[in-house]
């Protein structure tokens, strides 16, 4: 059956290319998710669903290159231990909770949020455990790469005996669990509902969900449901990697009869995060337990699994936040053959980033995270803090950038990545780096998922703004968003 839309009165906004209408405002339909027809006026078909744009500004859908959509959702209903300075805080935080929750409820209790790289104390097991004891709590750091948890959570998950949090790929195959554990399934699926919403309200048409365990299956499931603002691109990690060959999943496979999910890469964590003092540099950290943070996998074992990816059909997204990591990484690409990207790319050595554009790796990259790691930076990377996110550099050198959250480690905000890679700041401070801050230009077109200006044979994904979004960005004021169309379709309308 043929759905078509008519958009009436928009101004194309020039994503890498000048629209067509030179500024003026045009007509476009979409016909069966695909645009195909821009002109200055179209007459409206019978049965047509209208958009009166009146004027406003139409760019392409906007897309989140990473994402963890489980965990993004689960934050709407977990303790918030944003801004903790110290464990004593967070147990506090988890105390006061608890003591608001029915008593007869047995449910887990999770967190999310806290960073301790600058914590004066360690967080211990026996701190939790003192806190809670009869149900499973799990708290979740801001960079997802450790996890403290209470003795009742650790066995209830077949968890390692740890006297402090779980890190690293001891951690992930823990993370990968937390869906066994006591919980609310109506109160979950109500925040992936809210979550999506809000992705839609700020002009998000697709995502690509990095989520742990089996979102390639789960996805699905949901846009039945009704969950179906979005796009997804599912990732798989090598763990089930046997399950999505076997299933003969290759990246692009449709996973649902919308055609809004799809298979997407094969998604390996490398190394740690700077937070968490694990990510893998070519200079030593402070002398400590690991000097130059941690390889999850070390070559050879990343280089079968970029192997296996290309026998099979998938891009790669791998994980490198340290200089040492995205060098291996890249010797992975170069050996193997694959496609795909770096995700984070946070210190990258200057030499490599030629390289990477010749490999053709794109960098998927989260700015707002700059916001959060400028402070802990100077403190643990001082030496090194001038090749951290290299935004510009990156894109002069050929690379190409997609933005994206890492939410929620960020919030799921492309129009706070966009400010962030422009300004390289918050508010009121000077700009982090200011040779690698990029035009509101550069920022928008890093954020549509490699689409151009709106034109015949676009996606009919389309988001109508107030404002006009480049001057917008560049005056640090997100514009509002009306109306956001995928495939045609209004996901969000406020008209």
């Amino acid at each position: 059956m043929t759905t078509a839309t008519l958009v009436r009165q928009a101004r194309l906004v020039p994503v890498r290319t000048p629209p067509a209408g030179e500024g003026e405002p045009v007509d476009l339909r979409i016909v069966d998710g695909v645009v195909a027809e821009v002109a200055p006026a179209l007459a409206p078909a019978t049965g047509e669903l209208v958009v009166e744009a009146a004027g406003r500004w139409a760019v392409p859908g906007l897309w989140d290159q990473h994402v963890h959509m489980a965990q993004a959702a689960h934050t709407r209903i977990q303790v918030d231990l944003t801004g903790s300075a110290g464990p004593e805080e967070v147990l506090d935080r988890v105390l006061r909770h608890v003591e608001g929750l029915p008593a007869a409820s047995e449910a887990a209790v999770l967190g999310f949020g806290f960073r301790s790289a600058a914590w004066a104390r360690p967080a211990t097991v026996d701190m939790l455990d003192a806190v809670v004891a009869d149900r499973p709590v799990v708290l979740i750091s801001g960079d997802a790469h450790n996890g403290w948890l209470n003795t009742r959570a650790l066995t209830l998950l077949d968890a390692p005996a740890t006297a402090g949090p779980l890190q690293e790929r001891e951690w992930f195959e823990v993370f990968a669990r937390l869906g066994e554990l006591p919980g609310d399934p109506a109160l979950l699926e109500r925040a992936y509902r809210t979550a999506a919403a809000d992705a839609a309200a700020a002009g998000v048409v697709g995502i690509v969900d990095m989520d742990f365990g089996r979102p390639y299956a789960d996805w699905p499931g949901r846009t039945d449901a009704g969950i179906d603002q979005l796009r997804v691109r599912t990732a798989v990690y090598p763990d089930r990697l046997d399950e999505v060959v076997g299933a003969g999943l290759r990246t692009g496979t449709p996973l649902d009869p919308s055609g809004l999910v799809t298979m997407g890469p094969l998604k390996i964590i490398s190394d740690g995060s700077l937070n968490t003092r694990t990510a893998y540099c070519c200079q030593p950290y402070a002398p400590g337990e690991r000097p130059h943070g941690q390889q999850n996998y070390g070559p050879e074992e990343l280089g079968h699994l970029l192997r296996r990816a290309v026998e099979h059909g998938l891009r790669v997204a791998v994980h490198a936040i340290g200089d040492a990591a995205t060098t291996t990484a890249l010797d992975a690409f170069a050996q193997s053959g694959a496609a795909g990207t770096v995700e984070h790319a946070q210190l990258v050595r200057l030499e490599d980033l030629p390289r990477m554009a010749a490999l053709g790796v794109g960098a998927s990259v989260q700015p707002a995270h700059l916001l959060d790691d400028r402070e802990i930076t100077g403190q643990i990377w001082a030496d090194r803090a001038d090749r951290c996110f290299l935004l510009r550099s990156m894109h002069d050198a050929g690379v190409r950038l997609g933005f994206g959250s890492d939410a929620p480690v960020a919030p799921l905000d492309p129009w706070l990545a966009m400010d962030a890679a422009v300004h390289r700041a918050r508010r009121g401070e000077d700009p982090w780096n200011a040779a690698e801050v990029v035009p509101p230009a550069l920022a928008l077109a890093s954020s549509t998922d490699g689409q151009d200006t709106l034109a015949v044979g676009s996606r009919g994904d389309v988001v109508l703004l107030d404002d006009e979004p480049l001057a917008a960005v560049a005056s640090r004021r997100a514009p509002y968003v009306a109306a956001t169309l995928v495939g045609g379709r209004p996901t969000h309308l406020t008209l």
